[in-house]
C-alpha cells in the first residue's frame, strides 16, 4: 500500500478549489472592513464635508443640499441678479457683512467665491425657519419693489440675492455662509474652505 501512486491531477483540483472558495472568502470578509473607513451617517450629519456637482444648475435657480443637518442653498445668479445687488445697499442692516457669519474668502459684494455662484445656509438668523428663494424681480404681496432675494414665510424677513438681510426685519443677521470650496469648475465642496480649513 506504501507504493500507491498519487493522483496529482486530482491534488492540482482540490488545490484550485481551496483557493478560490479562500479568496471568495476574503472578498466577502473584506467588503464590510473596507466599508468601516467610509464616515458613518452620524459623522456625516456631524459635518463631513458634501460635494456637489452643479454643471445642470441653470442660471436663476437653486438646489439645496443638506450639510450637518442644514439646508444648504446653492443658486446661479445671472448678470442681472448681480447688477441688483450694489442698488440694495441702502435698504440693508449690513451690507457690507461685518456682523455676520461668513469665511474672509466671502466677505465681498456677492458673499461669495464665485460671482454667480451663491452658497448660503438656508436658515432664518430669526427663528431658524427655511427662507423661500424668489429670485423673480417682481411685485410680491411683502414688498412692491421686490428686485429678488429670499423671504422667510415664517415672520416676514427678508433677505436680498446675496443673504443680506434688510433693514427693520425681525432677522438680526444675513444668512450664514458655510466653509466651501470649488474642487473644479462644476463641483463644489461644502464644509472645508479654499485653504483646506472647516
Amino acid at each position: 500500500m506504501a507504493n500507491e501512486e498519487v493522483d496529482t491531477g486530482r491534488r492540482r483540483f482540490l488545490t484550485a478549489t481551496t483557493a478560490v472558495v479562500g479568496a471568495v472568502g476574503a472578498g466577502f470578509a473584506a467588503v464590510p472592513f473596507i466599508k468601516s473607513w467610509n464616515p458613518s451617517a452620524r459623522a456625516r450629519f456631524a459635518g463631513a464635508p458634501v460635494t456637489q456637482d452643479i454643471s445642470a444648475l441653470a442660471e436663476g435657480a437653486q438646489l439645496v443640499l443638506s450639510w450637518r443637518g442644514q439646508p444648504i442653498y446653492i443658486a446661479r445668479r445671472t448678470k442681472a441678479m448681480l447688477a441688483t445687488l450694489p442698488e440694495m445697499d441702502p435698504l440693508l442692516a449690513d451690507p457690507d457683512s461685518k456682523a455676520s457669519e461668513q469665511p474672509p474668502y466671502a466677505q465681498n459684494e456677492w458673499r461669495s467665491i464665485k460671482p454667480d455662484i451663491l452658497v448660503v445656509i438656508g436658515v432664518c438668523t430669526h427663528l431658524g425657519c427655511a427662507p423661500e428663494f424668489k429670485p423673480e424681480v417682481k411685485p410680491e404681496p411683502f414688498d412692491p419693489n421686490w428686485k429678488g432675494g429670499y423671504f422667510c414665510p415664517c415672520h416676514k424677513s427678508r433677505y436680498d440675492l446675496a443673504g443680506r438681510v434688510f433693514k427693520a426685519q425681525p432677522a438680526p443677521l444675513n444668512l450664514a455662509i458655510p466653509p466651501y470650496h470649488f474642487q473644479n469648475d462644476t463641483t463644489v465642496v461644502i464644509g472645508v474652505g479654499p485653504n483646506g480649513a472647516a
